[in-house]
């Protein structure tokens, strides 16, 4: 508020001080300003008798003056001021003492400058009350290159001496107005007059240093400062706050700690003011301190390097030694149980104080996520007989939350029910973020229903990411209305979930139709619309999730369209964004089958010079198996490798893919054997990718020797590998191998989930012959708790007890498992070459029947 009538002030002042009887004259030089000051001072004073007449009517001209003031009516009291200085002649200082104090609690700086321009007229010297007065006023008012030049000149005057009171106003005034230049010069004219420090200019000092994030400027104003005083409570509680907001947590626990022993001590200095602020009894005089406070902090020459400790948790153990440090009162040790009681009346500012101090180290502990340490301190708290605050709770579960402990969360929670306080809005928000990030989505949506304002978006938009996660956009439309009610203004993020929950209708369940896109495009452009409303522009995310979008419905030109946004919004300026973006496009290009356009996209970032990744050249080479040309497939591989990037599974399973396309079996196996010398971890999609081809041109061969590879490179089967193998069997009409390849298979897949069929031995021959609907319920309950494989598995074995066959307790005791074990190594040699004919496996096959 001061601010803006200093702002409207200095306009004002600017358009009178031309009319004034100084016309031309400027108060903000300091030429002009050390000259008028020097006339001022070097006059006499006015001296001898006054008649009482006169004084009484000039008195009432000063309270006319005052009252105008308090009333507003500028034009008025600078009247009656103008009035006063032609008519009397004998004023003083003192006179106007009462003009300069209205002003001082008006904050009216041109009213002060306007007084002192008569007091120079009429060459009435300032005094300490005055000038104090005027200094607080300009202060105030945004004048501080006026106050110093003031408090400058007077410094080198010889009739007024500025105190330290002085500095210490232009030192708040600096750390109001967040000016630190003018701090700096405040500071050197401190030193230049040798002003010294009292307890508030520490106090001045210490918030400057926060103000600057100067964490080692507050250890050597700790230093400083015991080395002139004796520490009390109320110091110690602003270094606590100094060392918690610069994330020094462990010099704040270790303070905290000796005012603890303080207080333990009776050591308790603490008045109030009539104003509410909290104030020490004791003299403002320097006192060293006998106790060696310098031991309880890092000393900053051996505090090189600071950040190392900064922010990580420290050890327990260094807590354990402070604590243990810290209650010590002479030679005795006195535990946490046996301190001194302070529920008493007479301890209530102490407590108080106490329990800020105890609220600003836990917030520390929250922000660095030091749910151990904060345990502790609210153990030390309820031993105090201090009763935990609802913020000091809120910092304990923020602590708890930031360590994945939901649990222990929610115990805080009952214990703060139990104690008949209601959880804080930051409290609800920090364990709906847990719900959500836990994917317990109930719970967490609960949890932001209680909350009655947030100035935040996040829990919302973790909650929106939860519900993306486990598909439940029905969920994400009540969370963003619940939003809308209460005019919380949705961040980016918001947006990033909203694209990707809404932005498709079918996918990824079903293709994209010309109903489901038209939905999806309307979609896109009501939340756009409500971006462009609230003045929020697309994020490199929200760009991606958009074409996610539109490329998984099958929305190919206005996929294109948007990647032509996209590139005017972030590529052309940052051209590593692009990366993603670009393979994005490319990989729902090539899965559209719309090879040319994702072949000229390629060969655009190349000309350009666009970042490229090995994800770029996997999709690109995937692309190849679309037109069949592993000539192509090799020249992006030896790319890829120039620049780089060595091939993955991924590179490997699309070269595979194309030679199988190709019926290149030999090859393909070959490049098999290749990937594994390279150190690539072989999975189940990579065989998948043989079998599937050998289904379709029935080659029994390649199958039979894929599976046994399978078996010795202990990857386990999916229903994808159990239905090519099965299928291939009855294509080739050999019905009964089918049947127990696919119990092979069945029994090999389920081996995962060994833990779960060994707890019920006779679960499975219940299972399968059992003849109720039960069986149907017990499937879709594995379904639903994302155990597909298992329930495929439990389906595979009842279809074939109930087409007749037996059932087989162990893949071991399988004949037709025995045999690709044995004929591994035979087969292994004719692979490459030329396979055994079609009527030979028939014969062998016809007779194993």
């Amino acid at each position: 508020m001061c601010r803006f009538r200093a702002t409207a002030a200095l306009r004002s002042f600017c358009k009178f001080r031309d009319c004034y009887h100084h016309g031309g004259e400027t108060l903000t030089g300091h030429s002009k300003f050390t000259r008028n000051l020097t006339t001022t001072t070097t006059t006499t004073r006015g001296s001898g008798y006054i008649h009482p007449v006169r004084r009484s009517s000039k008195d009432a001209r000063i309270i006319q003056i005052v009252e105008a003031l308090q009333l507003g009516d500028r034009r008025k009291a600078s009247d009656l001021l103008l009035d006063i200085g032609q008519r009397s002649h004998s004023l003083r200082a003192d006179d106007f003492y009462p003009i300069f104090k209205r002003c001082a609690q008006s904050c009216d700086p041109l009213f002060v400058m306007e007084t002192w321009r008569l007091m120079e007229a009429k060459n009435i010297s300032l005094n300490d009350k005055c000038v104090f007065l005027m200094t607080e006023t300009l202060c105030n008012g945004g004048y501080l290159e006026e106050a110093f030049n003031m408090v400058d000149f007077l410094g080198e005057s010889h009739d007024i001496y500025p105190v330290l009171s002085l500095y210490n106003i232009l030192l708040r005034s600096c750390i109001i107005e967040k000016n630190i230049i003018h701090a700096r010069k405040c500071l050197e004219l401190m030193e230049k007059q040798m002003a010294g420090k009292n307890e508030i200019t520490y106090t001045m000092l210490l918030k400057l240093a926060v103000l600057q994030k100067n964490l080692p400027a507050v250890h050597l104003i700790w230093e400083d400062y015991i080395k002139n005083y004796s520490m009390s409570i109320l110091p110690l509680m602003k270094f606590i706050s100094s060392f918690t907001t610069l994330k020094d947590l462990k010099s704040a626990y270790k303070t905290l700690q000796q005012m603890v022993s303080l207080a333990t001590r009776g050591n308790i200095c603490i008045t109030r003011k009539s104003s509410g602020k909290l104030h020490s009894t004791r003299l403002d005089i320097p006192v060293p301190s006998n106790r060696d406070f310098s031991s309880t902090l890092l000393d900053l020459k051996e505090n090189k390097q600071l950040d190392s400790w900064i922010c990580p948790p420290f050890p327990d153990a260094i807590c354990a030694s402070v604590e243990q440090e810290s209650f010590h009162v002479g030679k005795k040790e006195v535990k946490t149980e046996a301190l001194v009681d302070l529920n008493g009346e007479e301890h209530s500012l102490i407590k108080m104080v106490l329990i800020r101090s105890f609220n600003e180290v836990l917030y520390g502990c929250a922000d660095h996520k030091n749910y151990e340490l904060a345990q502790k301190i609210m153990l030390q708290m309820q031993d105090l007989g201090l009763e935990p605050s609802r913020k000091a709770y809120d910092s304990l579960v923020r602590a708890a939350v930031s360590q994945g402990s939901l649990k222990d969360a929610m115990e805080i929670l009952k214990k703060m029910k139990q104690n008949n306080l209601k959880p804080l809005d930051s409290t609800l928000a920090a364990l709906s973020m847990s719900c959500s990030h836990a994917l317990e989505l109930d719970l967490a949506e609960a949890f932001l229903n209680q909350i009655e304002a947030c100035p935040y978006s996040y829990p919302y938009s973790a909650l929106l990411a939860a519900c993306d996660e486990m598909d439940q956009p029905e969920r994400a439309l009540r969370v963003f209305a619940k939003m809308k009610q209460m005019k919380l203004v949705p961040d980016i993020r918001i947006y990033e979930n909203l694209f990707s929950l809404f932005g498709t209708v079918n996918a990824p369940y079903e293709k994209g139709n010309i109903m489901s896109q038209a939905e999806a495009f309307k979609r896109i452009n009501a939340i756009e619309r409500d971006m462009a409303k609230n003045g929020i522009q697309h994020s490199h995310i929200s760009m991606k999730n958009l074409l996610r979008a539109l490329g998984a419905e099958g929305m190919i030109r206005e996929l294109v369209r948007y990647l032509h946004v996209a590139e005017d919004l972030f590529i052309y300026s940052n051209r590593s964004l692009g990366t993603d973006i670009y393979n994005t496009v490319l990989h729902y290009l090539v899965e559209a089958g719309e090879c040319h356009m994702a072949i000229e996209i390629f060969k655009k970032m190349k000309k350009f010079g666009f970042h490229t990744d090995s994800a770029t050249y996997d999709i690109m080479i995937s692309c190849c198996i679309i037109t069949r040309c592993y000539k192509s497939a090799s020249l992006l591989l030896s790319m890829m490798i120039r620049e780089g990037f060595n091939p993955g599974i991924s590179t490997y399973t699309s070269l595979i893919k194309i030679l199988m396309e190709n019926e290149n079996f030999s090859e393909a196996l070959n490049l098999l054997d290749r990937s594994k010398l390279d150190g690539i971890q072989l999975d189940v999609l990579m065989f998948n990718t043989f079998l599937g081809p050998a289904n379709y041109k029935i080659r029994i061969d390649i199958i039979e020797f894929i599976v046994e590879y399978m078996r010795r490179e202990n990857i386990q089967p999916d229903p994808a590998t159990c239905r090519h193998v099965f299928s291939a069997y009855v294509a080739a009409g050999f019905h009964h191998t089918a049947v127990e390849a696919l119990q092979v298979l069945t029994l090999r897949m389920m081996s995962k989930y060994g833990s779960i069929l060994e707890k019920e031995d006779d679960f499975l021959d219940e299972f399968i012959f059992m003849e109720d609907s039960d069986a149907e319920s017990i499937i879709i309950k594995l379904f639903k708790d994302s155990k597909e494989e298992l329930s495929v598995a439990l389906l595979n074995l009842i279809w074939s007890a109930i087409a007749g066959f037996p059932i087989l307790e162990s893949a071991d005791q399988s004949l037709w498992a025995k045999r690709l074990e044995s004929q591994f190594h035979s087969r292994r040699l004719l692979v490459p070459g030329r396979m055994r004919s079609f009527q030979s496996w028939n014969y062998y096959h016809n007779s194993q029947i």
